[in-house]
Order: structure tokens, then C-alpha cells, then sequence
């Protein structure tokens, strides 16, 4: 199996970003793809001629649809410090999105509740009172409307599985 060379976007002794592809998976999961973690963990091994295990710290994720930066940690302290960053909601994460359709607003928030269906991996706008429903909570700022799409500027306020995408589209604005 050819791993291909990641788009290097940052790296030191502790940190690596790289541009993460639509298509590929962040983390390994039953297709046995090829992920991003395998990606860096081979670019690390042949660009510092290190043999055996070479340790990549996965502390977030993106979706496999979605293309962006990642960040992975190359020790296990700078994991463990951001793993805790995340999780303390210290990490300022923007995402950018084409949408079809419009709206009146330069900015807003949008609040629903989303529920997983763990054995088919999809996530649904449901009401506030269904069972295992979760309050997912994102702002949007539009950077530009061009032919009935919007490009906008997305910040999660909650971090929950397949919100961007769900939240967006169940309010008719599709991600294109």
C-alpha cells in the first residue's frame, strides 16, 4: 500500500498541522482506509529515519466528507496538554462552508437539538424532548453571498458529531 505525502502545514518538536483532504478518514475504523494518522505517522518515520512504532497524538477529528487542518501532537505531553485544551473549550476552532440558499442575517446562532443513531452513524434534528437528544449550538458569520451560496465563517459552540453539516442543512443551507 503507497501512502501519499501530507500537505504540511506547521510542525516542530512537538506539533504537526496538516491540510486534511475531503475523503480521508481522520482515524482508522472498519474499511481498514488509509488515514490521516497513517499518512503522518509515515511521514514522521521516513523524514526522521525512525524506526519501529512512531507515535502521532490524535486530539480532535474531522469527518471524513470534510477537508481542513488537523493537528496532531508528536509526544505524549503535547497530547496529554492538548487533549485538556479541547477539552476546556480553550481552542478556538473556525470552520469555513459553502452553502446553498441564503439568509437575511450578516451573523447569527443557530440552536437545535441532534440525536445519533449510533449503528447507522447519522445524526438528526429531533425535539428538544426526545430521548438522548443533545443541544448543539452554533454561530455563523457570512463572508460572502455570491448565486443564491453563502460562504461562511462557522464556530461551534457545542462540539457534537456531524453538527456543522446537520445544523446547516436542517435550517435550508446545505453544505455544497
Amino acid at each position: 500500500m503507497t501512502i501519499p505525502q501530507p500537505d504540511v502545514l506547521y510542525e516542530d518538536n512537538h506539533l504537526l498541522a496538516v491540510c486534511k483532504p475531503n475523503g480521508v478518514l481522520t482515524m482508522g475504523d472498519e474499511t481498514g482506509d488509509v488515514t490521516m494518522v497513517d499518512i503522518a505517522r509515515e511521514y514522521l518515520r521516513v523524514k526522521y529515519n525512525k524506526p519501529g512504532n512512531v507515535f502521532v497524538g490524535v486530539v480532535h477529528r474531522l469527518d471524513r466528507p470534510v477537508s481542513g487542518v488537523l493537528l496532531f501532537a508528536r509526544t505524549s505531553k503535547a497530547a496529554a496538554r492538548l487533549s485538556d485544551q479541547f477539552r476546556r473549550g480553550t481552542v478556538h476552532k473556525v470552520y469555513r462552508a459553502v452553502v446553498a440558499g441564503t439568509v437575511d442575517e450578516s451573523e447569527g446562532e443557530l440552536t437545535d437539538w441532534l440525536q445519533k443513531d449510533r449503528q447507522k452513524n447519522v445524526v438528526s434534528c429531533v425535539s428538544e424532548d426526545t430521548p438522548g437528544a443533545q443541544k448543539s449550538v452554533l454561530r455563523y458569520r457570512v463572508v460572502a453571498r455570491q448565486r443564491g451560496r453563502l460562504h461562511l465563517e462557522v464556530e461551534p459552540v457545542t462540539g457534537r458529531s456531524h453538527q456543522i453539516r446537520v445544523q446547516l442543512s436542517s435550517h435550508g443551507l446545505p453544505i455544497i
